[in-house]
């Protein structure tokens, strides 16, 4: 049967002149004929290569035809193959049985050329046409996964443009986004050793967060310019500037698309909207504390007033970490700023 999978049949009859006579007819058809005297023997061929097509006898010592045929469509593998079955007998029990088993078609004997013919003919294209709509769709479904992670790729292109002039409202350095993306990142992966977290923080959420982190801020986008450099702020320009948070999770919302994509921006939603927000309820936008804060967003709001420390500010490593040590536990969650003092030296 390796000779050629696509055009051979199998023809399983316990009776050796029928085997012969099926035989002669398949291959004066074109096709390859390979024959067995036993279910048995047949079900060991079929596993080891695939054929086109089955012509079985019911009635035969030993595993059945009706046997066999559940074998072959209880697997996952060989479901597909079509059975005709092939029996001297033609009560409509037996017919039926064999259509209810999944067979697809019945041949009576003796055999009559043409007819074998014919019915061996249709299901060969059948066979044939549901491989070729499998392939074109199989094909079909590869463009268009591709085309999907084309477009997302290209959303993701533009949200980081978005976060990157962003960014430069705020008078951060150009390097401030990848900084940002890096460390928050750098600490996800250490959480993933504390057993506080290491059910929660898996090697792909991780990913996520370096994805995710950069866009933080994006919603000062909305934002003027001149009000985000402003040194002193009033009451209503402060008001201004903390709507930061909604105008980049509702920026965000409106991209939500494929699964995958999905992940991404669900947690950029949550960095977005909620970077802000104080471990003990006195942030913004919402005043959520402790863990009413999605985890992203307690990840991203450490490491982005590192970053600020840091940039802005010139602090030092050692500097900054100490001004967030008089935090912890009021503006960020202690456990993380734990890990992050405890790796800092792998911040850059």
């Amino acid at each position: 049967m390796e000779k050629n999978d696509r055009g051979t049949i199998l023809i399983v009859d316990d009776v050796e002149i029928n085997r012969l006579v099926l035989e002669e007819i398949i291959k004066g058809m074109g096709y390859d004929a390979v024959s067995v005297e036993s279910g048995e023997k047949a079900w060991e061929l079929i596993q080891e290569s695939r054929p086109q097509l089955l012509l079985t006898d019911i009635s035969m010592p030993g595993m059945t035809g009706y046997e066999l045929c559940r074998l072959v469509k209880g697997n996952q593998k060989t479901k597909d193959i079509p059975i005709v079955f092939i029996s001297a007998f033609d009560d409509p029990k037996d017919i039926v049985e064999g259509f209810v088993l999944g067979g697809a078609d019945y041949i009576t004997k003796p055999f009559i050329s043409e007819v074998v013919q014919a019915r061996v003919g249709v299901h060969l294209r059948l066979n044939q046409a549901s491989r070729e709509l499998k392939d074109m769709n199989r094909r079909l479904q590869v463009s268009v996964n591709e085309q999907l992670k084309q477009m997302e790729q290209e959303k993701k292109n533009i949200l980081y443009a978005l976060a990157d002039i962003a960014a430069r409202n705020s008078a951060y350095k150009k390097e401030h986004i990848e900084r940002l993306s890096r460390n928050s990142k750098i600490l996800a992966q250490s959480m993933q050793l504390s057993p506080l977290f290491e059910d929660k923080v898996s090697d792909d959420y991780v990913d996520t967060i370096g994805l995710a982190a950069p866009l933080c801020d994006i919603g000062n986008i909305g934002v003027p310019m001149d009000v985000l450099r402003k040194a002193e702020l009033t009451e209503e320009e402060t008001a201004i500037v903390r709507s930061h948070t909604d105008i980049g999770a509702k920026l965000l919302s409106d991209l939500q698309i494929g699964n995958d994509y999905n992940d991404f921006i669900s947690a950029a939603i949550d960095i977005a909207r909620c970077h802000h927000e104080n471990w003990d309820g006195s942030g913004y936008p919402n005043g959520r504390k402790e863990n009413e804060i999605p985890l992203a967003a307690q990840i991203v709001s450490i490491m982005e007033a590192y970053c600020d420390l840091t940039e802005k500010s010139g602090c030092s490593r050692e500097e900054a970490l100490e001004k967030m040590r008089k935090e912890a536990g009021v503006r960020f969650n202690p456990a993380i700023l734990e890990i992050c003092c405890k790796i800092s030296r792998q911040l850059c």
